[in-house]
């Protein structure tokens, strides 16, 4: 707040009686926007758990951030809750229809001052949105590509917690975050750990960068039993609270492929300077491994409002709640991924080593075979054999624009739909 805005509330508060509270209260709610270090943020996918945790650290940290827009999918209930809660500028839903409901029901309950858009384009204009000094990449899948691109190519520094951005065009918007000096800072706490652990070494330090794995629901199931996989079991997950897709990819490993392919292109790393360990606790979020043989862990609780809080305030650390119980650690363990259990794995490495069109490959034959697998359409080991054989159908191309890689998605969901057919 301005000084004289801080010196208008005070004044307003010593002479208010019971009566003008309301009046008072939206005079210095109306300053707000005005503080210089308060960053207003675009939520996009602002109904998922990311989404929602975002939002709780506004609650937490009222007079560093405020919410200026929120594009929040299908999820109407949800989106009208937080459109009356935060009272944001501009909010978007999939579908023309989803808004023109979300609308009745604001103007119904009496809410003005907020736009109502729809679809892509009005993904878009929530991250670009001129009053905007922050934009969280939430929404799941290549959804959300198109608006996190325009939010770089508009200058907004990132909190990426969108994996499949970074996998399908992580070339495209790492080349214009550079052009642009604009941050990407990885929400993942994977990534987001390694981006805490390379703030003490330079670039051609780093010998290895390591990234630790649950295992999953199904780290000591015997081979033998996979075939035999329920959805109900694969989305137990032993450590985290996320969405399907993610639980899925967890369980079989898939999640893990992709944030490395995720951490080569926010880091400049090659796919040999990546590894995966298995740490059942996930306590150890990710390791730096530098030349000279020293190995930097960072270790928080599993809470996904820290890293979250890490990318909103960097480079600043600001106090939390947030702390971790260093008692607790009786114990670190630490185990080598079993490829043959988890196939995924290694489908990854092998597209992360191709880039371009088989990565766009890997990412969309697992989206549509995880559908499939949720719906009961096929087996749990269905999935890595549909993502193997569209990979194997993938023509090695390296796509320069977000057109191109929608399109190399395309064609890679319509493999593997086929492949599903047969």
């Amino acid at each position: 707040m301005t000084p004289f805005g801080a010196f208008l509330k005070a004044s307003i508060f010593a002479s208010a009686d019971d009566e003008h509270i309301d009046i008072c209260a939206s005079l210095t709610s109306a300053l707000k926007p005005y503080n210089k270090n308060m960053k207003k943020l675009a939520i996009l996918g602002s109904t998922g758990s990311i989404g929602q945790s975002t939002l709780s650290i506004v609650e937490q940290f009222p007079e560093r951030y405020s919410v200026a827009a929120l594009a929040a999918g299908r999820n109407i209930d949800e989106a009208f809750a937080q459109a009356v809660r935060w009272r944001p500028r501009l909010v978007s839903l999939a579908t023309e229809e989803l808004a023109g409901q979300l609308s009745a029901k604001l103007k119904q309950a009496d809410v003005s001052g907020i736009e109502v858009v729809h679809g892509t384009a009005g993904t878009v204009t929530c991250a670009t949105l001129p009053d905007v000094d922050f934009v969280v990449s939430a929404i799941v899948g290549v959804a959300g590509l198109e608006a996190t691109h325009a939010a770089i190519l508009a200058g907004k520094p990132i909190g990426l917690a969108n994996k499949e951005c970074m996998v399908a065009a992580g070339e495209i918007l790492t080349r214009a975050a550079r052009e642009r000096n604009v941050p990407i800072l990885p929400i993942d706490s994977e990534h987001n750990a390694v981006h805490q652990c390379l703030r003490v070494g330079a670039h051609q330090e780093v010998k290895t960068i390591w990234l630790t794995a649950s295992g999953g629901p199904f780290r000591k199931l015997p081979l033998a039993d996979f075939a035999t996989i329920t959805p109900e079991q694969a989305l137990k997950h032993p450590t985290w609270v996320m969405g399907r897709r993610i639980t899925i990819d967890s369980a079989t490993m898939l999640n893990k492929g992709l944030e490395v392919i995720e951490a080569c292109r926010l880091f400049d790393v090659t796919p040999a300077q990546v590894r995966v360990t298995v740490h059942p606790q996930s306590t150890v979020h990710s390791l730096v491994e530098y030349v000279d043989g020293s190995i930097l862990a960072q270790i928080s609780v599993t809470d996904m409002r820290l890293p979250i809080l890490y990318a909103l305030a960097y480079p600043e650390r600001p106090a939390s709640t947030l702390t971790f119980d260093l008692a607790s650690l009786t114990h670190l363990f630490f185990e080598q991924p079993d490829l043959e259990r988890f196939p995924c794995l290694r489908l990854s490495f092998e597209a992360a080593a191709k880039g371009g069109a088989h990565c766009i490959a890997l990412n969309a034959a697992d989206e549509v075979a995880v559908e499939a697998f949720l719906e009961r359409r096929i087996g749990f080991m269905g999935i890595p054999r549909t993502i193997e054989k569209v990979l194997a159908s993938t023509r090695e191309a390296h796509p320069v624009t977000i057109a191109e890689v929608l399109a190399a998605d395309c064609e890679a969901r319509e493999m593997a739909r086929a492949q599903l057919a047969k």
